[in-house]
């Protein structure tokens, strides 16, 4: 049980440094801030980042129906419905196509 623990910590201490400087480096030379919108933002934009937001906004709908309780009492019903519904379907359907915020 010892060398099974030294050797999971040794696998740990030597993962964390070799992927740990790895990826930090890697993703600082590919993308910048200032990287221009290109055709695959745009994919990934309307394939994957819009349909999660519609999603988002289905399941917020049903916990702004499960958090009706607690938020009638407090008056907050529609700081609720705009942080559960409201922002996700605006993300899904009112933001320009080339997003450049995203």
């Amino acid at each position: 049980m010892k060398t099974f623990k030294k050797g999971v910590s040794f696998f740990l201490i030597l993962s964390f440094l070799v992927f740990g400087f790895y990826s930090e480096g890697l993703s600082w030379e590919r993308w910048t801030k200032d990287d221009p919108i290109t055709d695959e933002w745009i994919v990934m934009d309307i394939l994957v980042a819009r349909p999660l937001g519609i999603m988002a906004g289905i399941v917020g709908s049903a916990l702004f129906v499960l958090s009706l309780p607690f938020s009638i009492p407090t008056q907050s019903v529609e700081k609720m419905s705009e942080i559960l519904i409201e922002r996700p379907f605006k993300f899904s359907f009112k933001r320009e196509l080339p997003d450049e915020a995203m």
